[in-house]
């Protein structure tokens, strides 16, 4: 299965899709401190994607098992698909919040980290060097490069830091499908795998470790822990290749564009 080629009006709706889930997370934002329960933060954002957004929540009732919330929230050693429960926040907490809606048929597909409170020196590095494996991988996306080379800017920049990057998930094409081709892995050699072409759309999504790189999956079928109990951070964008670089498609107000762009 190759990655699907969108035509400019998919790309119209796949824009509509990552603006409304970067905005859900630009909403979040005050409500994530301590005693919050992250049941609390899944309502306040399924009301806002159903009620303010007129959008899906796309992870409600998704896969098998079907998944039981509207958005993932993963706390410290979660790396992923956390579920949201009646466990509050504390302070130092660090946790991820992948959101994705689907809008008019097409999705888009973010997540965020978020500190409660003042996290330790060690969380803190390690949330910051997560997002820095995500831009500089997006900084280089163009027509031309090779998903060898997103894997090996996240997984270089994790290791450089002695921190290790997570094999078992990755980053998708998406779309109409929520995960369509290609798989989009965090590792891997320069110059190998599928190139990009303009009108491909999919996530980067690094999930780093403070530990080793091991996981494993809880008997829910979803939440997947680091195996060391080590810390674990993710940040998420959904990326459209255009003819001579790349759109973030979920950029937030709060991200500086020449961060994360490189201008032609």
């Amino acid at each position: 299965m190759a990655a699907i080629i969108k035509t400019a009006e998919e790309i119209e709706k796949m824009r509509v899709a990552g603006k409304l889930a970067a905005d859900v997370l630009m909403m979040l934002g005050e409500h994530v401190k301590k005693g919050v329960t992250t049941d609390e933060l899944n309502t306040i954002c399924h009301d806002y994607i159903v009620n303010v957004q007129n959008a899906i929540p796309a992870p409600l009732n998704y896969g098998h098992p079907p998944f039981p919330k509207s958005i993932c929230t993963s706390v410290n050693h979660v790396i992923c698909h956390g579920i949201p429960a009646d466990k509050k926040l504390k302070d130092g907490d660090i946790v991820n919040i992948d959101i994705t809606v689907i809008k008019d048929g097409y999705h888009g597909d973010t997540s965020k980290m978020f500190m409660v409170g003042k996290p330790s020196i060690l969380a803190e590095r390690l949330v910051r060097v997560t997002q820095e494996c995500l831009y500089k991988a997006i900084k280089e996306v163009k027509p031309g490069m090779r998903l060898g080379d997103i894997g090996h800017i996240c997984q270089t920049h994790a290791e450089a830091h002695n921190y290790s990057i997570v094999r078992e998930y990755c980053g998708h094409g998406i779309g109409a499908g929520f995960h369509e081709e290609p798989q989009i892995v965090h590792y891997g050699r320069p110059g190998t795998g599928d190139e990009l072409l303009p009108g491909m759309c999919f996530t980067i999504e690094p999930m780093v470790n403070a530990g080793k790189r091991y996981s494993k999956i809880l008997p829910d079928q979803w939440t997947v822990v680091t195996k060391d109990r080590s810390l674990s951070a993710q940040w998420e964008h959904t990326l459209l290749v255009t003819d001579d670089g790349v759109e973030v498609l979920t950029l937030r107000d709060d991200e500086d564009l020449e961060r994360v762009y490189h201008h032609s």
